[in-house]
């Protein structure tokens, strides 16, 4: 006789939590290998719309607003399914997760590669924003997860330093294809690109699934749940303000540079050469520092030390190239910096059961946050045609005070795991 139903359903029943993975240092490098691969076809699928610009210009006879719906669409997408996906994500193997997402984004870069039209554009951009941007928080809670905390900053540090190489390498070799064929060239390599990240993620990524188990609620209290815990909370207020206090000052940082400090569009790239190449190194870096001195001490060093860069660089008078170059530079290494150490406590402010929805969430937040801190610092920059941009300083005085409010933010963030 079978035993009474008590009118709860399988995902409902306690269950022993699974043992996380237990990796060799060499199987922890390959597997943070992959994993900045992806991070970083996922970012240069979203860098690479806005030196291709002038193409789709010609393409599809857009003007300026039209161009900038192109590239709005991906983070509104990503914020979107960001909430969504934080109701569900946490009751999956991350492995299979991770391969759903990337395999979406995959396919959405792939269509925009041969959209023909200027909407069918805008929804192959959706697709890949909703897939690429949740796999790429998924990404940090994976580290997270498998990864210990004594060697999650170092390992922090190499993700991060996929933003790095995308400028460094990805933009320029996107560019020259670009002007070889056309702007569908960048497209197509990444999506060949990303089928054999996504085949070496199949073969070399463990199965995750030490988050599963306990008692599962509901989706909606699930997110209701990691939404209204004080730490997460912290961590989410984290992640805003340090966008606010970077997103202000960085898209702007090329129209400044060519308005008021005198350089020409051909000499443009070489602010992110140099400032790419040099964050490739020091991001890794910190990210070791951070095991070593704590991951709370560094972000409050590195932190402290980007203002003086950001209250540099949005003050500027003409300068000679080399010296431009130097500023610019230790600008990016310190602002791109502090997300290392940063990323570190936010990502370890949860625990495994929840780490996936919360780290879908704050994905959602950092979207939203860089668009809102664009838009602040839009409506306080001046602008007469084609002349000098006004009111960079007090961009830059924005940006400080979020930074300096993000140390006390910090300080209060539990690291649980």
């Amino acid at each position: 006789m079978s035993a009474p139903h008590d009118g709860t359903s399988p995902i409902d029943t306690p269950t022993v939590l699974a043992p996380v993975p237990i990796l060799t240092l060499k199987q922890e490098s390959i597997l943070i290998g992959v994993l900045a691969a992806v991070n970083f076809t996922h970012i240069m699928d979203f860098v690479i719309m806005m030196p291709l610009g002038p193409q789709f210009f010609r393409a599809f006879q857009i003007n300026t607003q039209q161009f900038s719906l192109i590239v709005s669409s991906y983070t509104f997408a990503a914020a979107i399914s960001g909430i969504i996906s934080s109701l569900f994500i946490d009751r999956y193997d991350r492995k299979n997760a991770l391969l759903f997402l990337y395999a979406g984004f995959i396919i959405g870069t792939f269509l925009c590669a041969f959209a023909p039209t200027y909407p069918l554009l805008i929804g192959a951009r959706i697709v890949a924003g909703a897939f690429g941007g949740v796999a790429g928080g998924l990404v940090m809670a994976i580290v997270a997860d498998v990864i210990p905390v004594a060697r999650r900053g170092k390992a922090m540090g190499m993700i991060m330093a996929a933003f790095s190489v995308s400028s460094v390498v990805g933009v320029p070799i996107g560019l020259y294809f670009a002007n070889l064929f056309s702007w569908h060239a960048p497209f197509v390599g990444l999506a060949a690109m990303g089928l054999v990240v996504w085949i070496g993620a199949l073969k070399v990524m463990p199965n995750i699934i030490s988050h599963l188990g306990g008692v599962k609620k509901q989706p909606l209290k699930e997110l209701a749940s990691i939404v209204s815990d004080r730490n997460h909370l912290r961590a989410l207020s984290l992640t805003s303000i340090i966008m606010m206090g970077g997103f202000t000052v960085i898209p702007f940082l090329s129209p400044y540079m060519v308005s008021n400090m005198g350089l020409s569009e051909a000499q443009l790239p070489l602010i992110y050469l140099c400032g790419g190449a040099a964050t490739f190194f020091t991001s890794q870096l910190f990210g070791r520092l951070a095991d070593r001195f704590g991951k709370h001490r560094m972000y409050y060093l590195i932190c402290s030390a980007s203002i003086v860069p950001i209250l540099l660089i949005t003050n500027m008078p003409p300068l000679p190239v080399w010296l431009t170059l130097v500023c610019s530079t230790l600008f990016m290494v310190l602002v791109s910096g502090r997300f290392v150490p940063a990323m570190t406590i936010i990502s370890g402010s949860t625990i495994p059961a929840q780490r996936g929805g919360f780290m879908s969430v704050n994905a959602s937040v950092q979207q939203a946050s860089a668009g809102l801190a664009a838009a602040v610092a839009g409506m306080v920059l001046i602008q007469d045609g084609n002349g000098p941009i006004r009111n960079y300083w007090l961009v830059g005085v924005i940006a400080t005070l979020f930074s300096l409010s993000s140390i006390l933010v910090a300080r209060r963030i539990q690291i649980r795991t």
